[in-house]
């Protein structure tokens, strides 16, 4: 068995990613304000039969954070190839959350030969007009003072992305990569990514990747949160379009963090759907 904590090089930043477990390979991508902590139950379950890989994004987790470099949709996309590439990872399961979903259907569309199955858990790869105010104003120069200076934004996720209240300590292991303002740069750089605007590079970068979803012929299997404030059920049924073969399981009454909310019946869903 490999050793679960691994740093791979990118061009002398430090990506950070778990590596657990023999078999075939599920690739778990976690979105924002969280890291690899978000995929722990899944990880210590699927990695028994499968390796298991789960890496922290530039600028999120355990990975470094470079205060210069570019964040963006196309700089997390283009991170996860080298990764995959690197660690020679084929036919792979996708597992995507929040951004990890563009950044996963990023790499999906431009190699859909080597992604064999892909679960869809609370996330777009597309874009929708129905971004909820409170992130929006997250988005400007008092958005950087209450993310990146106050941490109100991971904060704030802590609370409001799942039905159940959170333990103290599972609220404070999501909290504790983002302990300084430099810290909570990729927090930051992800909402300011939010392609608002028509003549945002990241908003024609969804749109092309939209117009490529049909060419995909992964089995997909889509679980939701229902109760989900930014990624509504919309998101959901946007989702059911564009793959109407796909599996599909709405969870009423769990949040956003639907790992948080139903672990057990999202783990089983996936173990039946990988056999």
């Amino acid at each position: 068995m490999m050793s679960a904590h691994n740093f791979f090089d990118i061009d002398g930043i430090k990506m950070h990613y778990i590596d657990q477990g023999s078999g075939d390979p599920i690739l778990m991508l976690h979105g924002n304000p969280t890291w690899s902590y978000f995929y722990r139950a899944l990880t210590k379950s699927l990695s028994k039969a499968n390796r298991v890989v789960v890496p922290d994004h530039i600028g999120m987790g355990l990975s470094d954070k470079p205060q210069d470099v570019t964040y963006n949709l196309a700089f997390h996309i283009r991170n996860i190839e080298q990764l995959i590439k690197r660690l020679n990872l084929k036919d792979i399961t996708l597992v995507v959350h929040d951004w990890g979903g563009a950044i996963g259907f990023g790499y999906a569309v431009n190699h859909i030969e080597n992604v064999k199955r892909i679960v869809i858990l609370n996330t777009s790869a597309f874009f929708d007009e129905r971004i909820p105010k409170r992130i929006k104003m997250c988005r400007g120069a008092l958005g950087r003072f209450l993310v990146q200076g106050l941490n109100l934004f991971a904060k704030a996720a802590t609370l409001m992305t799942t039905e159940a209240k959170l333990p103290k300590e599972v609220r404070q292991a999501y909290l504790e990569p983002y302990d300084s303002y430099k810290n909570r740069i990729g927090i930051y750089s992800f909402i300011k990514d939010i392609p608002v605007e028509p003549q945002h590079e990241t908003r024609q970068l969804l749109d092309s990747m939209e117009s490529r979803l049909h060419e995909i012929k992964s089995d997909i299997l889509i679980l939701w949160g229902g109760k989900d404030f930014c990624f509504t059920e919309h998101f959901f049924n946007r989702w059911k379009g564009f793959f109407p073969a796909a599996k599909s399981r709405l969870f009423k009454n769990a949040g956003h963090y639907i790992l948080e909310d139903a672990p057990d019946d999202v783990l089983w869903e996936i173990g039946e759907f990988i056999k």
